[in-house]
């Protein structure tokens, strides 16, 4: 799921309803996760300090990282909003 500027994930659950109990779905394992995101942007750090582009690379590589950085932040903002509201 992705949360774009206005999303909220905010869930009303009325007190004393009884919810059925029903199995956790089974987590994909291409899903994507969070921290999969932050282990990407350290891989393309580390990469990039060791020479692993070549100049000509270092532009895409350079745009993907600012996105995959600002992403980041923002999800840890969203995080922190959440913390401090609920």
């Amino acid at each position: 799921m992705y949360l774009t500027e206005g999303d909220t994930m905010t869930e009303s659950v009325q007190e004393n309803q009884e919810l059925p109990q029903t199995e956790a779905p089974a987590e994909n394992p291409n899903d994507l996760t969070i921290n999969d995101l932050n282990a990407m942007k350290v891989i393309i750090d580390i990469a990039s300090s060791r020479g692993a582009f070549k100049p000509n690379e270092m532009t895409a590589v350079g745009q993907t990282y600012t996105k995959l950085t600002a992403f980041l932040d923002q999800v840890a903002k969203q995080a922190e909003g959440q913390k401090q509201n609920g």
